[in-house]
């Protein structure tokens, strides 16, 4: 049987939930339901809110376009939360979207721009970036909710990492040939610390930013190959090899 239910929808809602409660829907809620999806009357629908689990409701329409939910029954308890923090610099629209549903995707329990030397530019817009975050919980079975924090400048964010937390730097100049191998020297696999990746812009850090990166101690650099990646792909790429190594997909 598979692990999660992918035939009912999931909506990620704001509310408390428990058993019994009836939760009015919002009208974008209802018409994405009723007239989208064109569920009725008793169909199931998985509700979350990053706090309660995962809890199963049916549909009670309330009018022609409009439906409220009645949670019936809790089918996943709320998991710990994930310390994997994923540090970027901010990409161009498209590709920033990208990035963050995948960030979500692959384990980020926070995902923090950060602004760089080379970053394209300072403005970047948070609520989408946690709308896109919730898209991506909705779609793939995910209950937690990733914290997203405010656009920082390089030093402030390096500052911010607690000491015992595991920085994993993506440098195309690193001279590491076998990244596995780095990791697993940098701690212990079988006890692995709390984590952070970060991710620079399309033109790489300056040479100053990588002697402020390298100077943090607790801090691997690693090298993702012969192939220069895009920012979003170099996202899917370390935080696929940092989960196999030392995270949840060990």
């Amino acid at each position: 049987m598979a692990a999660y239910d992918f035939t009912a929808p999931r909506l990620h809602v704001e509310a408390e939930l428990r058993q019994g409660l009836v939760l009015p829907l919002e009208r974008a809620q209802s018409g994405y339901l009723l007239t989208v999806l064109r569920k009725g009357e008793g169909d199931s629908v998985l509700l979350f809110n990053g706090r309660d689990g995962e809890w199963r409701a049916e549909i009670c329409p309330s009018g022609r376009k409009s439906a409220d939910l009645r949670l019936v029954e809790q089918t996943r308890p709320q998991p710990a939360p994930l310390d994997l923090h994923y540090l970027f610099a901010p990409l161009k629209t498209g590709r920033l979207d990208y990035m963050a549903q995948k960030a979500v995707e692959m384990g980020a329990g926070l995902i923090r721009p950060v602004f760089t030397r080379y970053t394209q530019g300072e403005r970047i817009k948070l609520d989408r970036l946690r709308a896109n975050a919730i898209e991506a919980a909705e779609q793939c079975g995910i209950l937690a909710i990733p914290e997203i924090a405010e656009l920082t400048r390089l030093p402030a964010a390096l500052d911010a990492l607690e000491p015992e937390r595991l920085l994993v730097f993506c440098d195309e100049d690193a001279s590491v040939s076998d990244p596995v191998m780095a990791l697993r020297a940098a701690c212990n696999p079988a006890a692995p610390p709390p984590l952070a990746v970060l991710v620079g812009p399309e033109g790489g850090f300056a040479p100053e930013e990588r002697e402020q990166v390298a100077a943090r101690p607790n801090t691997v650099a690693l090298s993702l190959g012969p192939r220069i990646l895009r920012a979003d792909t170099a996202a899917v790429a370390v935080l696929a090899l940092v989960q196999a190594v030392l995270g949840d997909a060990r």
